[in-house]
């Protein structure tokens, strides 16, 4: 009776029949299991081309609790207009393209994939759901939208990484009240493994204190998480490679922490035989570092920022161009 909204990967394996793989920690893959340990089938509805806020999310870390097409509503400022399915009782946006009803078999895997991944290799096959189709319905001359998993950074990066930031971001801000200023999941991670945190210090264990945080509100994110002051941008590479050369001493302000969630289809955990579902692909490590300043430092080797200002702003008077 609780609706989950996801964008998660499909094989056509005949005129009526998909494999579909939800990933061990994506809300999908909860929903079938309570229903597989009840013996039910789970109904599903695919769809494609509606309004692009879903899809942004549909791949955001929306709590639980929160229905996604609600969450839609309220970025888009307007409710969501859902039509019901033909042959299951779920909703699906009144704007979509096409929708592929169907039954999510109880109890049954199948061979499916391999298929080419976010994070540029080709993800390992797994025994995954089997989806026997319904019914299709579709508009006129209908536009199929997706947006692709491949070589980072690409456009599934890009909107996994604003969903995911925003609402990781409201965790820390404004659940926990750290005092962290932004979250960063780098594209080239595929929004994933590469985790900047930037936070206003003011006591020397809360670097640690919010990465533990972010890693237990998204366990398979941050494989490699860095911590920075307030006055560096997490979204510009230089300025955090700085913070990394010069505000850290790696024997004192990184240490790794074991026995943690593995980033999903990281092909750096096991082998390229070793199948998705095997228990060594779940688990892993993470390094955290610490790259804020621990103490006084000497004045930073620029002019003064209203020099810098006058020259951007008289940049053309000097004959250059933007």
């Amino acid at each position: 009776g609780v609706r989950n909204v996801g964008t998660y990967r499909v094989q056509i394996k005949g005129p009526r029949k998909l494999g579909l793989f939800i990933n061990y920690l994506q809300g999908g893959r909860d929903h079938v299991e309570r229903n597989n340990r009840a013996g039910k089938p789970t109904p599903v509805a695919i769809v494609m081309g509606t309004d692009p806020v879903i899809g942004l999310v549909s791949v955001s870390r929306v709590q639980a609790d929160m229905d996604e097409l609600a969450v839609a509503g309220g970025l888009r400022g307007e409710a969501v207009q859902v039509v019901r399915c033909q042959t299951v009782d779920l909703e699906v946006p009144a704007t979509a393209e096409v929708v592929i009803e169907g039954i999510i078999r109880a109890n049954e895997l199948e061979n499916e994939g391999p298929f080419g991944e976010y994070t540029g290799y080709m993800g390992p096959a797994a025994m995954s759901y089997v989806v026997d189709v319904t019914c299709i319905t579709h508009r006129n001359q209908p536009i199929v939208q997706a947006f692709l998993s491949q070589m980072p950074p690409s456009e599934s990066g890009c909107i996994r990484s604003i969903g995911r930031e925003s609402t990781l971001l409201k965790h820390l801000k404004e659940d926990l009240r750290l005092p962290v200023r932004d979250v960063h999941l780098l594209e080239h991670s595929g929004a994933a493994a590469y985790l900047v945190i930037s936070i206003k210090k003011t006591h020397p264990v809360q670097p640690r204190t919010v990465m533990f945080a972010a890693w237990a509100y998204a366990p398979q994110f941050g494989k490699f998480t860095v911590v920075v002051d307030d006055d560096i941008d997490v979204r510009d590479s230089d300025d955090v490679n700085w913070a990394l050369s010069f505000r850290v001493q790696p024997e004192h302000d990184a240490f790794i922490m074991s026995g943690t969630a593995a980033v999903s289809l990281d092909p750096s955990q096991a082998a390229v035989e070793v199948r998705q579902e095997e228990s060594t692909r779940r688990v892993s490590s993470k390094l955290g570092i610490d790259a804020t300043r621990k103490h006084k430092f000497p004045p930073l080797a620029l002019p003064p920022r209203e020099h810098l200002a006058r020259v951007r702003q008289e940049w053309k008077k000097y004959g250059f161009h933007d």
